[in-house]
C-alpha cells in the first residue's frame, strides 16, 4: 500500500491518496485546493476510484466535486452523514461556492462495509461523535481516522451533531485494534494505537 499526503486548506487538513501497485487509488478528505491535489495525483499517475469523506465538514469536503468532475471517481460517505453534508453545502454556498460543487454521494456506506482499492480491502468503521456519520477506514494495519482521533487529542463534540458519549464509544472501538496499527489522522502528525493508548490523555480512562 502506498500512502501520499498533502496538507490543504486554511485548517491544514491531511488529504491522503492511497493506492496499490496497480495505481488504482482512493482520495481521502479532499478539503480544498483541488488543483494541488490533482497535480500530485497526476504526477504519481494514479487512477482515483473513490473520493472518501471521513466526515462532511467543509474543511474535509470542499474539493470533492472538482475531483469527481476531473477523474470520475465515486464520492463515498456514511449513510448518516447527509445532514452534515447539506449543512456544509449551504454554508459554502453562502461563501460563494455553487450547489454543483457539492454533488450527492455516489456510495453510502455503513459499519462493516468494505471498499477495495486494487487488491487492498478497507473496512469501514462507523465512529460517530465528532459528527453523526463519521467513519474511520482500516486496512493493511493502517487506520485513517479523520477527526475522530489525533496524535494526543480527539475530535471536538461541541459542533452540531457532536456527541461525547458516542465519541467515547467510537474511541473504544478504535482501541480494540492491534497496538501497532498506524494511525493517519485528519490533522497533524501520524501516530499509532499503542502511542495513543499510553500518551493520549483523552484515552486514559478508556484503555
Amino acid at each position: 500500500m502506498l500512502v501520499n499526503k498533502i496538507v490543504v486548506g486554511q485548517l491544514d487538513v491531511n488529504c491522503y491518496m492511497v493506492s496499490d501497485d496497480s495505481a488504482e487509488a482512493m482520495i481521502i478528505d479532499p478539503g480544498d485546493e483541488a488543483e494541488r491535489i490533482s497535480l500530485m495525483i497526476d504526477q504519481l499517475r494514479l487512477m482515483p476510484r473513490y473520493i472518501l469523506l471521513t466526515h462532511a465538514h467543509y474543511d474535509h469536503a470542499c474539493a470533492a466535486g472538482d475531483l469527481k468532475d476531473r477523474y470520475g471517481a465515486s464520492i463515498v460517505m456514511h449513510e448518516e452523514e447527509g445532514a452534515t453534508y447539506l449543512s456544509t453545502r449551504d454554508l459554502c454556498i453562502s461563501w460563494g461556492y455553487g450547489a454543483e460543487d457539492f454533488p450527492p454521494p455516489d456510495i453510502s456506506v455503513k459499519n462493516g462495509d468494505s471498499l477495495m482499492v486494487g487488491d487492498i480491502a478497507f473496512e469501514v468503521l462507523h465512529t460517530p461523535g465528532h459528527t453523526p456519520g463519521g467513519i474511520c477506514l482500516y486496512g493493511k494495519a493502517t487506520l485513517f481516522t479523520g477527526d475522530t482521533l489525533f496524535r494526543g487529542a480527539v475530535g471536538r463534540t461541541d459542533l452540531p451533531g457532536g456527541d461525547m458519549r458516542k465519541l467515547r464509544g467510537s474511541l473504544q472501538k478504535i482501541l480494540s485494534l492491534p497496538s501497532d496499527t498506524r494511525v493517519m489522522p485528519g490533522h497533524g502528525d501520524e501516530t499509532t494505537i499503542d502511542f495513543e493508548r499510553q500518551h493520549n490523555p483523552f484515552l486514559s480512562s478508556l484503555a
